[in-house]
């Protein structure tokens, strides 16, 4: 674990230097600038975090330097205060007598963004009930896509993003230990989670301060989203509140943001003994994750580590158990690009950081899935989160 942990974001500097490069771009293609539409492309950029919904915030940077951010008039006060923006742009309303993409287009017009702009998308996202224009309509400029260079620089963390998802881990191993000792026959997931998720969020509020990085709606999660019980064979399943039973499998799910970042962490367990078929289930989940673990380094592709686990399923006659890839990337979002799957043809990078998270799923029995978080360093991996995964470790009280 790091021996600091980290009260900041990510530094200005090294948010200065990711646009800079997103600046490179723009004047290398003789672009009048930039523009972000994507909320986590703006935090990415800018390191500003704001709850997204109908109303547009965009964030955009001419060739000339200038920046501007575009918020609606009720955020002005706030992002003053909270950030370090010298020009702050704002609407009345959404949707307004003048829909904030013509205010928009004359904000950039007066950055000198005219002719032809870098966009990470033509205009606001049709998000929470959200329709407007295309900027390329408003503005009458050439729009140029930005996504896939964007994504290539998310995909490649830095050691200031990786010790922010490190102190993540922590707080998810935190969590997980409350998950635990709260989930006993009797007890709701409801009970177990919210208990578990609260302590851990007071917790780490403590120990970050009271800034933390915390947006709105943000906090420690600790749960099982409905995998109890038979549900559990479910890979993806939504919580119902179900009381524990004895003999249930549980797949856990962990969450902490710490700055934006997070780190995944998840458990298979059993309440009570588990049975013969159970433990062999257990284990070859176990087993399938070092190999992952064995194969993902760097210069191999995203395909050979989800290719490695599906051979060992192979080999051992357990393909009929299988229903998802090996993991994806992880960062400011819960999933990003690239993934380890078979189709995922991505070369593997120093500094791209995964969740490996290989399951089995029988469905008269229950699912089996642990996922941790690893970063790729220049000869292989750094495991970022700590948690046992043996099934002594795993089995709860019945």
């Amino acid at each position: 674990m790091a021996t600091t942990r980290p009260r900041l974001g990510i530094p200005a500097d090294e948010l200065e230097a990711r646009r800079g490069r997103l600046l490179d771009h723009a004047r290398r293609e003789r672009l009048g600038g930039y523009v972000l539409f994507d909320p986590s492309y703006i935090n990415y950029f800018t390191g500003f975090s704001f709850l997204s919904n109908e109303r547009p915030i965009v964030f955009a940077q001419s060739a000339a330097g200038e920046t501007a951010i575009f918020v609606p008039e009720f955020e002005v006060e706030r992002t003053r205060a909270e950030t370090a923006f010298e020009r702050i742009e704002s609407y009345p309303e959404y949707p307004g007598r003048e829909h904030p993409m013509r205010a928009l287009a004359r904000v950039l017009s007066g950055l000198g963004l005219r002719e032809k702009i870098a966009v990470d998308e033509d205009g606001y996202p049709g998000i929470l009930g959200y329709r407007g224009p295309r900027l390329s309509e408003v503005t009458g400029a050439a729009v140029s896509p930005l996504g896939d260079l964007i994504e290539s620089m998310i995909a490649r963390k830095s050691e200031n993003e990786i010790a922010l998802i490190r102190e993540s881990g922590r707080w998810c191993a935190h969590a997980h230990r409350l998950l635990q000792e709260y989930t006993r026959p009797g007890a709701t997931e409801a009970e177990a989670s919210l208990r578990a998720a609260q302590e851990a969020t007071l917790a780490m509020l403590e120990a970050l301060g009271d800034t933390g990085g915390l947006g709105s709606a943000d906090g420690v999660k600790a749960g099982y989203r409905g995998q109890i019980g038979l549900r559990s064979s479910w890979a993806h399943a939504v919580a119902h509140n179900i009381e524990f039973q004895p003999g249930d499998v549980l797949v856990s799910e962990t969450g902490a943001p710490v700055w934006g970042y997070s780190a995944e962490l998840e458990r298979a367990m059993v309440i009570g003994p588990p049975t013969d078929e159970m433990r062999r289930l257990f284990d070859h989940v176990v087993a399938a994750q070092q190999v992952a673990f064995a194969a993902l380094r760097p210069g191999v592709a995203c395909a050979e580590v989800d290719g490695a686990v599906m051979r060992y399923f192979e080999e051992n006659d357990l393909l009929r158990y299988w229903r998802q890839h090996t993991g994806h990337a992880i960062g400011l979002r819960d999933h990003e690009a690239p993934f380890l799957d078979v189709g995922d043809e991505t070369t593997v990078e120093p500094g791209m950081v995964f969740t490996i998270e290989p399951g089995l799923y029988d469905a008269a029995i229950g699912g089996f899935r642990h996922s941790d978080t690893v970063a790729v360093t220049e000869d292989g991996i750094d495991i970022l989160t700590d948690y046992p995964s043996d099934i002594e470790s795993l089995t709860l009280p019945a």
